[in-house]
Parts: structure tokens; sequence; C-alpha cells
């Protein structure tokens, strides 16, 4: 489920040419569940009627502040009071002065300084104009007061420029909104996240891999980033696209996989393996694609070297999620890699059930801690598995902070 489920979005949209990108956004809100009500300036309607935003949103658009009709339907103030979140999307330079200086000569600018909800303004113009000092300036000033800027994306404006000004897509947009409705309870938080296959090669052409498919770690590094946390992504050869706001680690191979989450282990507070790394790999490379023969091939595999000891002896005060992937004898297994690994939480999963495993978006997982606790899942979709991790990652971290604060020797006075 969307955080944006069930929320009241006001949409503003204000006069640029990438007004016509704001009903691909009311689309993208609905199907998430959301209720869109649409404001629009004067200079707004010059691109995109208001009948299209209504036709979409099933909603009046409001237009006109002083409008008798409008205000007995919505009305501004009911308007800022019912959102869970404004967007601006366009937000011109024309509206984002206005906002930083307070400024309500229209519908949206009035409903903007009604507000008491969290506000996303996501800016889009001309390079030149979104390099000026004073629009930089005032973009700062929202921001300090705690309106959620998104950056626009680089690339061919309407104007025949080229460089950053575009409007950021509705679809990223969408995302900087769930995040905008999610409660931070990872902020401060670094996640290191592994995800996806790898890949063993055995000539220049052919390799060992697995089933992976990348989908659970990726739904882990999108949910966690939403949820406040800073997050990188080792993610194994996969046609996901990187979350947003996730930076990714592109590897290919265990040894590289490996050498990517050592090396950045020490930046992490919680380090979540859910890629399915091999175990074995082709004992010695081919240099040329071997040629097929009727007698058929022999493949000598030899053991890849279980990292995760050397890492659990350095973890500090770090939390240590890892998976296992099984097809019989599901807990016991689980059990024994979460002594092995030195773990402090294992999510476990029969791969053999149908609606958990790889390539599909569901899952069905127990979760098992250090202390022996148990908890089993029916069938969910993997956001919502990622999130049930998270949620008792964040209980983990709330009960190491307990013990150690009951520890902390105390200060007498006198």
């Amino acid at each position: 489920m969307s955080p944006l489920d069930g929320k009241t979005v006001v949409l503003g949209v204000s006069g640029g040419i990438a007004a016509y990108k704001a009903a691909e956004l009311v689309r993208l809100l609905s199907a998430r569940g959301a209720k869109i009500h649409v404001m629009m300036t004067r200079n707004a309607q010059e691109f995109i009627t208001p009948l299209t935003f209504q036709t979409l949103s099933g909603n009046p658009v409001a237009t006109d502040t002083f409008s008798l009709t409008q205000e007995s339907q919505i009305g501004h103030i009911r308007l800022a009071d019912m959102a869970d979140a404004i967007v601006v999307a366009p937000a011109t330079a024309d509206i984002i002065a206005k906002a930083a200086m307070g400024i309500a000569d229209d519908i949206v600018t009035t409903v903007l300084l009604a507000a008491r909800c969290p506000v996303a303004f996501a800016p889009a113009m001309n390079v030149n104009m979104y390099g000026h000092p004073a629009v930089s300036e005032n973009l700062d000033r929202l921001a300090r007061r705690g309106v959620r800027i998104i950056d626009p994306d680089q690339g061919a404006l309407a104007c025949g420029w080229q460089g950053k000004g575009r409007l950021c897509d509705p679809a990223a947009i969408v995302e900087e909104l769930e995040r905008l409705l999610t409660p931070a309870d990872l902020a401060g938080e670094k996640i290191l996240v592994t995800a996806g296959p790898t890949q063993e090669p055995i000539d220049p052409v052919r390799f060992v891999s697995n089933r992976s498919s990348g989908k659970m770690g990726y739904a882990l590094a999108r949910a966690a980033w939403r949820r406040g946390a800073e997050v990188r992504l080792v993610s194994g050869p996969s046609a996901l696209p990187t979350p947003r706001g996730v930076e990714r680690i592109d590897t290919a191979s265990a040894a590289q996989m490996l050498e990517a989450t050592a090396r950045n282990f020490a930046w992490c507070s919680t380090l979540i393996m859910a890629a399915a790394i091999a175990d074995f790999r082709p004992a010695t490379v081919a240099p040329h694609k071997l040629k097929k023969r009727a007698q058929g091939m022999h493949l000598d595999l030899t053991p890849i070297e279980d990292a995760m000891p050397a890492l659990a002896a350095q973890k500090g005060d770090r939390l240590l999620i890892g998976f296992a992937a099984e097809t019989q004898d599901t807990e016991a297994n689980a059990l024994g890699k979460l002594s092995s690994k030195g773990l402090d939480l294992i999510v476990a999963n029969d791969v053999t059930m149908e609606g958990a495993g790889f390539g599909v978006d569901t899952n069905i997982v127990t979760l098992i801690d250090r202390d022996g606790g148990k908890q089993h899942y029916p069938q969910l979709s993997k956001d919502e598995v990622a999130n049930v991790i998270l949620d008792r990652i964040v209980l983990l971290k709330r009960t190491n902070n307990t013990k150690a604060g009951a520890l902390r020797p105390v200060r007498r006075l006198g």
C-alpha cells in the first residue's frame, strides 16, 4: 500500500509549458490511491484547461480566490485545511518568488500561505532562470522553512536551451511525495543493501548464476530511503531501475559484490544482505568460448569463501540482517545461518511456495532474531515485506539504545 493511499493531495499548477505534465502527475497520484484537488494560477490556464484536471481528478478545480461558486464548493482556507500534502508542479520562478516573500495574490499563493501540511515545490523553467541568484535565494528561503524542493532534471528545454530546468519526472515527484508523507523513523541511519544475483564466468559468453531478480533488495532500498535513511545499494546484474534517492553500486561476480560490501561496511549503520551471492564459481575460466562437444562438458566448481564472519567481527553497534532462501528445513537452515554469520536478524523464506521466492512481486517470510524471537508473515507484496523488515530494524535499534543507556555509568554529583 502506498503512503499516498487515502491521502488528500492538493496540486498547484503554475504557468509554464511543463503544466501539461501535471496531468500525468494527477493520473499517477490517483493510481496510488490519493484524493486530488487541483488549483491553478491564471497563467497556468493558458497552457492547459481546468476541465482536463477536473476530469482526471474527479473534483472541481480552484482557479479564483474570489469566485463565490468555487468558494462554496471548496474555499481557499478549506482547501488548505483538507490537504495532507501540497505540491506545486510546475513551480515557475514567479510563484517561487511569491511564496518565498509570503505574497498571496491568487488562489495558489493564498492556499500556500494558509497551509499547515507538508509542502513541496517542483521547479521548471529556462536553465538561465533556474541558475539566477534570485531564484536560488528564493528556493533556499523556502527550503529553510521546511519546503521540500524537488530538483528539476537536465535535458532539452522547450525554449531550445539545454540544461537543468526540466520538470522532474512525474513518477519521481510521486516518490518524493510518498517520502514526504512517510514518518522518517530511519532518519540519520545509513543503510547498505545488497541485491540481485551474481554471475560467475565460465568463458567470455557463459556464466553460472541464480534466479534472483533483485526485487526484494530494491524494495528494501526504496522503502529505507522513503523512511528517511541514506541508502547505498550494491546490486548484482539487474534490469530494475535504481530507486530514487539511492546510490547504486553495480557489480557482477560474487568477488566484486563482496568487495563492494566490505568497502562500504564502515560507512553503514545497518547492512541488509538480500542478494543471492553464489556459493560456488568455476575452478577455471576459459579464455575463449567453449565449443559444443558431443560428449558434453564437465564443469569443476570451487567454493566461494563466506565473507560474513569477517564483517561480523567488525560490526560494532551495526545491525546485520541476512536472508535464507531455502527449499527444505527452512527455519532450521535459517537458524544455522543466523548463528554462523553473526547476524542480528534473518529473513527466511521457502522459495518453493507459490507467491514466494525469486522473480515474483510477493513473498512469504519468517523473521527470526538472535534472541529467539520469531514472527511469520503471510503472503505480502515485497514492498510490504520491506517495511516489515525495516519496522523490526527500528525496534532493534531502540532496544539496543535502551540497553546501552542502561549500561552507561551514572555520574554522581557532590
